[in-house]
């Protein structure tokens, strides 16, 4: 049952109305009545429909309201400056501080330059032909001048790499792949115009990555760096008798055992013909 109201008198005066339901379906000698009640019907819809409205508008401004209460008094300490925990580690806090010790830690070795890995190096091509090129972006680690340094005795050591090649880059001639692991492994001092005191088995066949870290993609014939590793390759710049053709590497294909990868100097290209194939050899030493 609802009252209606009269605020306008000094005295409130309220008479009982008929419910919405009262309002919807009055039985008169049996039957509904329509018509005249549809009107009040309508309203009365509409008033609740405002009505629920304003309740969900009240809900949603009380839930904002207590967010943001919650939220400054949860900040509150942060915003104080106070970051220390007021209570023992638990496990969360502890692997947050690992966390923090290894960003801290890399961060340092980064920026140091003695983060460990396998970053990769520049690939020596300067010239950009399309935006977004190797030419035009020049990612990767910097040659370091001089790229080579000759060391008197037979070798030169890559100083980006750390690795050390035999200068002659032609004392084999060409050989078959096993032939060539053979001639590398039993390398030593006093041949091929080494005087570095190195013995058999100090040397090896270079694997394929080994080989592509020599080569130089902004050259060719051959796609070899010189000392500074600001041009191209001429002779005894470091090295000696490089030949713009195949090298063998030590590293088989795995698809074909009986193939091998192998890089040519002349342009930096690589493949994996048979085995029995005779190719150059460029042994090499150190690494990791």
């Amino acid at each position: 049952m609802r009252y209606n109201c009269d605020l306008k008198t000094s005295v409130m005066n309220c008479a009982p109305q008929p419910n919405i339901v009262n309002r919807l379906v009055e039985p008169v000698n049996g039957t509904t009545t329509r018509g005249s009640g549809l009107s009040p019907l309508i309203n009365t819809k509409k008033e609740e429909e405002e009505m629920r409205r304003k309740e969900q508008r009240s809900m949603l401004a009380l839930a904002i309201v207590i967010a943001f209460v919650v939220g400054v008094f949860w900040a509150g300490p942060v915003g104080a400056g106070n970051l220390e925990p007021t209570g023992p580690q638990g496990p969360i806090m502890h692997m947050l501080d690992e966390i923090y010790e290894v960003v801290v830690d890399t961060n340092s070795k980064v920026n140091g330059g003695s983060c460990e890995g396998a970053p990769v190096e520049k690939t020596g091509q300067t010239a950009s032909y399309v935006t977004g090129d190797d030419g035009d972006l020049e990612k990767g680690v910097a040659w370091p001048n001089p790229r080579f340094t000759d060391n008197g005795d037979g070798t030169v050591t890559d100083n980006l790499t750390g690795l050390i090649w035999l200068k002659n880059a032609n004392c084999f001639g060409i050989e078959t792949w096993d032939n060539a692991l053979s001639e590398c492994n039993n390398l030593a001092s006093e041949s091929c115009g080494l005087m570095d005191g190195s013995v058999a088995g100090d040397w090896r066949l270079p694997n394929v990555k080994e080989l592509q870290s020599l080569i130089h993609y902004g050259v060719y014939h051959p796609a070899l760096p010189d000392t500074a590793g600001t041009g191209k390759w001429i002779e005894d710049d470091p090295f000696s008798g490089v030949v713009s053709s195949y090298y063998w590497s030590s590293t088989t294909l795995a698809s074909t055992t009986g193939n091998a990868w192998y890089v040519t100097m002349s342009n930096g290209y690589v493949g994996n013909p048979s085995k029995s194939n005779s190719f150059y050899v460029w042994p090499v030493r150190g690494g990791q």
